[in-house]
């Protein structure tokens, strides 16, 4: 397992949630924020693992290297996400809710290709170590969401940055499936 990917993974596809943390940890309780944000994040690299498990018991795990394609499509397509609603009674809720209504499809679709493969030591592994970055992040946030430059720095270069990020999860699926190894050994 390669941390520094999965480092790089989870701020590529949490960078823009991380305004909407900024806005959260105004509103609520910075204990029920960090729950709520580490429940989706779990909910969703659950729904990887699952997902990816499933698909390697029909197809070669090199083969699952196209999914490498989901991140550096996401890269260069605009969307348009839905803040969702967060007029739920429970706080934890509200944020859990918020996270995956915003971050769904792009969590699925980078950390499906990231961690197809991955043995469920492995994967556990995983879960602590984006646990921990999840509930590091939420620290961080709540330090520097009054910081002004931050927030005008982030708003100006996020995005830049964020699809920067993609194309470059989605080269490392291609390396690391044995996809690139597969097409050079056919010619």
């Amino acid at each position: 397992m390669n941390y520094w990917v999965l480092a790089l993974t989870f701020l590529s596809v949490n960078l823009d949630f991380f305004f909407m943390l900024i806005f959260l940890l105004k509103k609520y309780q910075v204990v029920k924020v960090m729950i709520g944000y580490l429940l989706g994040n779990m909910i969703l690299l659950i729904l990887s693992y699952i997902v990816g498990k499933a698909l390697l018991v029909f197809l070669p795990e090199w083969l699952l290297g196209v999914l490498g394609f989901l991140p550096i499509y996401l890269a260069f397509h605009d969307d348009d996400d839905e803040d969702g609603d967060k007029h739920h009674r429970s706080q934890i809720l509200s944020v859990t809710l918020t996270y995956l209504s915003v971050c769904a499809g792009c969590n699925l679709s980078i950390f499906l290709p990231v961690l197809v493969g991955e043995s469920l030591t492995h994967f556990l592994m995983t879960l602590v170590f984006i646990g921990a970055l999840t509930i590091l992040v939420v620290f961080v946030i709540k330090l520097i969401a009054d910081v002004p430059v931050i927030t005008t720095i982030m708003g100006k270069y996020g995005e830049k940055l964020m699809k920067v990020c993609y194309i470059l999860i989605g080269l490392w699926v291609f390396w690391d499936s044995g996809l690139i190894s597969h097409i050079i050994a056919f010619f």
